[in-house]
């Protein structure tokens, strides 16, 4: 009976271990809040871009996330997803397989929660678990986040730049998660396009249906698609 009480006290003294571990790991204790010119969000890369950059935020559709492949790589085109931990973690293959064709991943935080109402500490916590889910998942070193809706604060690219991370949002949305109409998401996509845009987009059947078209009017203005790392330089 001793010997039983000792071994559960062992237990639990290592679970204890293990989860204070966990959370020092997650949280990233030597973050430091920072401000100035590099904390501060990216709406589009600027003059001297090499082109333009499709940018994915998921969170779920797995499935036309597998369509969107196809159609960048017969397309010949990057694109940057943004992935939610918690689909990552669900969707280790994808994942994978994104980086695979030589696309870009980033950071949409684990959960889709909103930024703007986190201090630098709570915005951290997300960011990094996330950060670290996808370095682990991909082998690659996660240097860009999204925040969910375009919500952020202050605190929020504070806590990016102390990760060593980009806030990136969007000069173009197509709002598709919204409506339905192909013509309507290629011209909000596509229109009058110029280098260093960012066009936001998400894995619906209404993207999927409208992508080709999108490529092609980029391409017809004499405009690659790449990442927005590539873009960034």
């Amino acid at each position: 009976m001793k010997n039983k009480l000792i071994a559960v006290v062992v237990n639990i003294i290592l679970c204890a271990v293990i989860a204070v571990t966990c959370v020092v790991g997650f949280v990233g204790g030597g973050t430091v809040e920072v401000s100035g010119e590099d904390a501060r969000p990216y709406y589009s890369a600027g003059e001297n871009a090499s082109g333009v950059s499709l940018m994915f935020n998921v969170y779920e559709n797995t499935a036309n996330v597998y369509k969107i492949l196809d159609i960048l790589d017969e397309c010949g085109a990057k694109a940057t997803f943004f992935l939610g931990g918690c689909w990552a973690d669900d969707n280790v293959d994808c994942t994978r397989e994104i980086v695979g064709r030589g696309h870009e991943v980033g950071s949409h935080g684990y959960f889709h929660k909103d930024h703007s109402k986190m201090n630098f500490r709570q915005n951290v916590d997300e960011i990094s678990t996330s950060v670290k889910l996808l370095n682990a998942i991909t082998g690659l070193e996660i240097k860009l986040f999204a925040p969910p809706s375009g919500a952020f604060c202050d605190a929020t690219v504070s806590a990016c730049s102390s990760l060593g991370l980009k806030t990136i949002l969007w000069s173009r949305d197509t709002i598709d998660w919204r409506d339905s109409d192909t013509e309507l998401i290629t011209e909000r996509a596509a229109s009058g396009i110029s280098a260093g845009e960012f066009v936001l987009m998400h894995p619906k059947d209404v993207t999927v249906a409208a992508l080709e078209g999108i490529i092609a009017r980029i391409k017809s203005q004499g405009l690659a698609l790449v990442t927005l790392s590539q873009n960034i330089g």
